[in-house]
């Protein structure tokens, strides 16, 4: 297995960076939309996230990584069956990061009848997909507006319930899927759905570095890791263990984070003078600064997450202003800079 790029040794993209720690605080914000220039690390700082995230405890037995301490209506129906009878036996395993392949069949994605069982039992099993590999981790598309229509359907229905429902070849089987989206792509190949682009909780732009030395120093570090990978993750892995603890305190200190009356006045302001469509807009953007909040060792949401996180919570969500030549980053600059001057 190949040895991946330290997430801590990834100069610049620092948006990028801060984007993809906040959802791997708290999964509930929708996930992270990377668009940017090719070669910019996008895949590489996603690879890196899912190596330096610490293990997870599941269910000993079952086939979807079922946390033992969740509520019941989040299991499975195996483990609710067995919930009654004895302590679930446990595991550590490491946070699944599933890539989902653009050429991947619906079948793949969703699940399907397990043929080898029917062939040779004559029994009707489901044989788990990729959604169900992913459940409590990262589902993870590159070139993610490239994807065929009818698995943009799939992930919206999934996205939006938290469960895959499968109904064929005479199964009818439902099971949990709760993950944190991740996407990658090139704005210059087409543009995403609507629909999907709603469900990513932030947006990120990256862009390729200007300054000579932020250039020189993405250079060298490169080559020194695909000269020696192993020791160059070695170097680096104080600094990863760092930023994995730093993950950890802030998942325990989340539900203690308090947002008060004064900050959901101040989201709800922005998004209305953005004239963002629906309410996911505040609701993402509170839950951001709340998990900003905890990596920072905050007690609560203040202006200074706000102004922070308004950029990549809302510069997706804007309608297009055939009379404002600005980007949405700079539409979003500019109301922030109003509403909240420094």
């Amino acid at each position: 297995m190949p040895v991946p790029f330290p997430f801590s040794a990834i100069v610049g993209q620092e948006e990028m960076k801060l984007a993809l720690l906040i959802g791997a605080v708290d999964s509930r914000i929708g996930g992270v939309l990377v668009f940017g220039d090719r070669g910019t690390g996008k895949s590489t700082a996603i690879r890196a996230l899912a190596a330096l995230l610490p293990k997870m405890k599941v269910v000993a037995d079952c086939r979807y990584g079922c946390d033992p301490e969740a509520e019941e209506g989040v299991l499975c129906a195996e483990c609710r069956g067995n919930r009654s009878e004895t302590p679930f036996k446990t595991k550590q395993v490491p946070v699944p990061v599933v890539d989902l392949p653009l050429g991947a069949t619906e079948d793949r994605v969703i699940g399907a009848l397990d043929l080898e069982m029917a062939l040779t039992r004559g029994e009707k099993a489901f044989e788990p997909g990729l959604l169900a590999r992913a459940h409590r981790g990262f589902l993870y598309i590159d070139e993610v507006n490239l994807l065929e229509d009818h698995l943009v359907d799939a992930l919206l229905d999934v996205a939006a319930s938290g469960e895959n429902l499968v109904e064929r070849e005479g199964l009818s089987v439902r099971h949990p899927a709760r993950f944190v989206l991740i996407g990658s792509g090139n704005p210059e190949e087409g543009e995403l759905r609507p629909q999907l682009l709603d469900r990513f909780g932030l947006s990120v732009e990256v862009r390729t570095p200007q300054d000579l030395q932020t250039r020189v120093q993405v250079v060298r570090l490169r080559d020194e890791y695909e000269r020696d990978p192993s020791a160059f993750a070695e170097k680096w892995k104080r600094k990863d263990a760092k930023v994995r603890k730093r993950i950890t305190d802030a998942q325990a200190l989340l539900p203690e984070i308090e947002v008060n009356d004064l900050a959901l006045e101040q989201a709800a302001r922005l998004c209305m003078a953005l004239g963002t469509d629906g309410l996911r807009g505040e609701l993402t953007l509170i839950r951001a600064c709340r998990a900003l909040a905890a990596l920072e060792g905050d007690k609560s949401v203040e202006v200074k997450h706000l102004r922070r996180l308004a950029p990549p919570a809302l510069r997706h969500r804007l309608r297009r202003d055939p009379l404002d030549e600005s980007g949405s980053t700079a539409r979003v600059d500019r109301v922030v800079q109003e509403l909240f001057p420094a």
